[in-house]
C-alpha cells in the first residue's frame, strides 16, 4: 500500500489516473470511460447505496488505464488474450487502501456479467460482447455459489446500474463530487 501518502494524496493519485484516461478517450473521440461511470455512480447513489458499493461503481474501469500490477501475469488470459481489467484494478485500488467491499465488487465484474448473460437474456441482447468467457454460462455450482455470496445483490446491481447509463441520463456529478467520500473511506 502507499501508505506513505495521505489518503488525500492517495485519492488524488487515482482521481488522476481517470482524468488522464478522460483525456485520451476524448482525443480517439469516443464517450469516455469515466463519463460513464460517473453516471453509474449517480444511478448507484441514487439507488440507495452505501459509499463502498457507489465507489465500486465509479472506480469499476480503472482497470483499463491504471499501471500494471506486479501479478499481471496471473490475470492476462491467454484463451482470450485479453488483460482482466476488474482484476487489475482492484489490484490497484488495493495499493492504495480502498475499502475491500469496493474491491471485491469490482473484481467481480466478469463474473457479475456471466450471471447476467445466464439469467437474462436481455443482458446479451443490450452489449456485443468480444469476450467469448462473458457470454459463458455459469454452471449451477458456480451460480449458487454467488448467491450465496454476501454481496451477491450489489455485484449483480453495479451490471444492471450500467444498463441504466444506456438511457440518457445526464452526468450530473464530477469526480470531485466523490473525493471526499473517497478519502472518508481509504484506510488510514
Amino acid at each position: 500500500m502507499a501508505t506513505s501518502m495521505s489518503p488525500e494524496q492517495r485519492v488524488s493519485t487515482v482521481f488522476q489516473t481517470l482524468e488522464i484516461a478522460r483525456k485520451v478517450d476524448v482525443v480517439i473521440g469516443i464517450t469516455t470511460m469515466l463519463d460513464s461511470t460517473l453516471e453509474v455512480a449517480h444511478i448507484v447513489k441514487l439507488h440507495g447505496a452505501d459509499d463502498e458499493t457507489i465507489l465500486a461503481a465509479l472506480l469499476q474501469d480503472i482497470g483499463i488505464y491504471c499501471p500494471l500490477p506486479d501479478n499481471w501475469e496471473e490475470i492476462f488470459d491467454k484463451d482470450e488474450n485479453a488483460f482482466n481489467n476488474y482484476d487489475s484494478g482492484a489490484e490497484y485500488l488495493r495499493k492504495f487502501g480502498f475499502p475491500e467491499k469496493t474491491c471485491k465488487l469490482i473484481e467481480s465484474g466478469i463474473l457479475a456479467k456471466r450471471y447476467l448473460a445466464t439469467t437474462d437474456p436481455m443482458y446479451l441482447n443490450v452489449f456485443d460482447f468480444s469476450e467469448e468467457s462473458w457470454k459463458e454460462p455459469l454452471s449451477p455450482e458456480e451460480m449458487s455459489k454467488l448467491e450465496k455470496d454476501e454481496l451477491f445483490q450489489q455485484k449483480v446491481w453495479i451490471r444492471k446500474w450500467n444498463f441504466c447509463r444506456l438511457s440518457g441520463l445526464p452526468t450530473t456529478h464530477s469526480l470531485d463530487t466523490y473525493r471526499d467520500m473517497a478519502i472518508r473511506n481509504i484506510s488510514k
